[in-house]
């Protein structure tokens, strides 16, 4: 018991001191000439955001910027919707989108049309599901030239309310934070140490064209970590920042869309590998849920032999102020680490399920559409 605690006691220190590598976005500092931004949004089937991803932009203050948002075949009212809100605005765009090529994934051919039709200085690539402090670009430019990097991204904060939201959702930023080498990720041009999440994604033009933009990676499920490594290996820096506190995203409407949503790219995430997804499988059972265990051993100690073994609590206990720790680093509800053991459950069911789905051909189903 003493070196499963003391092990778990190491996961903490080092969750805390990884976090010291995750940059914030910076305050503003004034620019000589403030560069043209192209804010860049695919939409399918978005009439649900469409209202408040409109207001929030409209919100922004940045004085020069494009918006341009691309219809991907919509069957809902979101064009509709869409006209009726950026009229009058000149600093909206709105274009069709093409039929979906064979051999592309729709996100990505959306966003590569997007890039073609986009005039600025940097492309900032967002989903139909983020909301933006007013400050965001000016924040994330000063963010971006400061680290000299020519790629800003992060996990942006996930306001929760399903149950499997509050389950698996949060969890994203637990792995960036416990999994992923922040020194490596934002400090080296290591591309395996790479991390990126779709929903806001800031390039500088020359540096995402020279990549080959998204027509590079036009099969991918996971465009995003896919481009992040691409602009390492053309020895480009990448910048990962906790963004939490001007960019949130409310993901998913239905406790149905969680699970499809990550289950397309859970196994994909970790290259579908069977020997990694095993080994996240038994650590996360081992250190994440046999805690409840314990804990449970500790209370029968209690009630049947009166006598309190602190022991089998700490587990538990430890691995709720890790939580709590990454919780509170972005801005999540902080009732919510008490659960990490339910939470490792769905992780690993979900993991399971991704992989199953992969290893029988059966493919991934988003938005109207099946992907291998």
């Amino acid at each position: 018991m003493f070196i499963f605690i003391s092990i778990l006691f190491i996961f903490l220190i080092w969750t805390i001191c990884n976090s010291l590598f995750m940059p914030k976005l910076a305050p503003y500092t004034r620019m000589k000439k403030n560069p043209l931004v192209s804010i860049l949004i695919p939409l399918r089937n978005e009439e649900n955001n469409v209202p408040h991803l409109v207001s929030s932009l409209k919100n922004l203050t940045y004085s020069n910027i494009e918006i341009i948002l691309l219809d991907d075949q919509s069957t809902d009212s979101t064009k509709t919707i869409i006209e009726g809100m950026i009229k009058n605005d000149s600093r909206f765009t709105l274009v069709e989108g093409s039929t979906l090529p064979s051999g592309w994934t729709g996100k990505v051919h959306a966003c590569y049309q997007l890039s073609r039709y986009a005039k600025g200085d940097y492309f900032l690539f967002l989903d139909a599901d983020i909301r933006l402090h007013q400050d965001t670009i000016q924040v994330a430019l000063s963010t971006l030239k400061r680290m000299e990097g020519k790629l800003l991204t992060g996990f942006p904060k996930f306001p929760v309310t399903l149950f499997l939201e509050k389950l698996l959702v949060p969890m994203q930023h637990f792995i960036i934070y416990f999994h992923l080498p922040l020194l490596l990720a934002n400090y080296t041009k290591f591309s395996a140490a790479s991390a990126a999440h779709g929903s806001f994604m800031l390039f500088e033009k020359n540096a995402y064209k020279n990549i080959g933009g998204h027509s590079a990676i036009k099969d991918s499920l996971l465009d995003d970590v896919h481009l992040a490594r691409m602009m390492k290996k053309k020895g480009e820096k990448v910048v990962l920042a906790n963004i939490t506190q001007f960019v949130s995203c409310y993901m998913y409407s239905s406790n149905r869309d969680v699970w499809e949503g990550f289950k397309k790219n859970i196994f994909v995430g970790i290259g579908r590998s069977v020997f990694m997804a095993s080994f996240l499988i038994i650590f996360y059972l081992i250190f994440y849920v046999s805690p409840v265990v314990f804990i449970l051993y500790g209370l029968f100690e209690i009630i049947y032999y009166q006598h309190l073994n602190l022991h089998h609590f700490l587990p538990y206990i430890i691995i709720v102020i890790q939580k709590w720790f990454i919780d509170f680093q972005s801005k999540q509800k902080p009732t919510l680490s008490f659960f990490i053991p339910a939470s490792a459950i769905a992780f690993i069911s979900l993991l399971i399920v991704s992989m199953g789905s992969s290893l029988r051909n059966k493919g991934y189903h988003w938005k109207g559409r099946t992907y291998q």
